[in-house]
């Protein structure tokens, strides 16, 4: 085996400001990776390492040095050492994508399912971005319009009685038969007045919320879960929590009802199944969702997604998905086997 790996910085220009309670994204660094080897023509597979510049543990001034120095490494041993990357969550999924697609042949389908095969679609969230008030008003018309079965609302970063106007919108017309609501604060509420805002959600019977507090408060999350009208999901949470044991730690003491894993922040695709497993022991629900990829890492997660729930327990296979993120940019990189066919991802073989 003689590996090579090329590395391509690539800046994405989003379509609109992408805001969330953390700020606002008008662009998207990533880098992908070429894998090839000589010894084997059809081997070769491009991976995607997309850092969040504000949120990703394994992101800072060194990062394109750091990666550089991984990859030479893996070409040199011919294989991804997971347990030397559990800190660099953003490159090994880089690596991970990279290396399914070459044993794939470099075809796009990455697993054998019904998905990989053309024959169904994921279900997924429509996503609803900050903005003014009006602006989230028109993106949430525009969703219910689209059929979305579930929509998901970023809340956080305008006034909460606006936020509440909105999710009353949708209730005023669809119950939860027709629509499923989710929110995700991002870690905005404060943990002295979430709970009361908690309390205010209660009328719009929402499926979950993601991340309610910020990350790294244990005790009062746990709190939370426990006496929180509304469901808990764990997103921010999960970043910068890298063994089996502080994981194993962090669901024993918060118990919340849901995980929403991103491979590109949780761990590669190898943590991610650490989390599925560990949350399945346990009784709790998880989602996958993408963290703002190109079409190549996107496409990577929704194969990986439709392995996992193939290979899940039925109360995840019903899970909407979080993997509508590839239409948000002005020049993503095409990868035309993947097609929105309403409020589904599809795969065309």
């Amino acid at each position: 085996m003689s590996l090579t790996i090329q590395i391509e910085p690539r800046t994405l220009h989003f379509k609109f400001p992408a805001g969330t309670s953390r700020g606002v994204y008008h662009e998207r660094r990533i880098w992908l990776l070429h894998l090839s080897d000589s010894t084997r023509p059809a081997f070769h597979g491009i991976g995607e390492c997309a850092p969040l510049f504000d949120l990703s543990p394994d992101y800072d001034e060194a990062y394109e040095a750091r990666l550089r120095e991984v990859c030479r490494e893996v070409e040199r041993t011919g294989r991804i050492d997971f347990e030397s990357l559990r800190k660099f969550p953003s490159i090994l999924f880089g690596l991970e994508t990279a290396f399914f697609q070459a044993e794939a042949k470099g075809a796009y389908a990455l697993f054998d399912t019904p998905f990989s095969k053309g024959k169904v679609g994921l279900p997924i969230n429509g996503l609803i971005w900050m903005g003014n008030r009006e602006e989230m008003r028109r993106r949430l018309t525009e969703k219910i319009r689209q059929n979305f079965r579930c929509i998901k609302i970023k809340i956080g970063a305008i006034d909460f009685n606006d936020e509440l106007e909105l999710l009353a919108r949708v209730r005023a017309y669809y119950n939860t038969e027709c629509i499923t609501l989710r929110v995700d604060a991002n870690g905005a509420f404060s943990a002295e007045d979430a709970l009361e805002k908690l309390q205010a959600l209660v009328p719009y019977n929402l499926h979950s919320i993601e991340q309610p507090i910020r990350a790294g408060q244990w005790a009062e999350m746990a709190r939370l879960c426990r006496e929180s009208p509304v469901p808990i999901a764990l997103d921010e949470e999960l970043i910068g929590v890298y063994s089996l044991a502080d994981k194993v730690a962090l669901l024993e003491t918060i118990r919340p009802a849901y995980l929403v894993l991103k491979p590109t922040l949780h761990g590669g695709f190898q943590g991610c199944e650490e989390w599925i497993g560990l949350a399945s022991e346990r009784g709790i629900g998880w989602w996958i969702t993408s963290a703002l990829e190109s079409n190549v890492g996107l496409n990577a997660i929704a194969q990986w997604t439709a392995y996992q729930l193939q290979r899940s327990v039925k109360s995840s296979q019903t899970m909407f998905q979080g993997l509508g993120t590839g239409q948000l940019f002005t020049d993503n990189i095409p990868v035309s086997h993947l097609q929105m066919r309403g409020d589904e991802l599809w795969f065309i073989p």
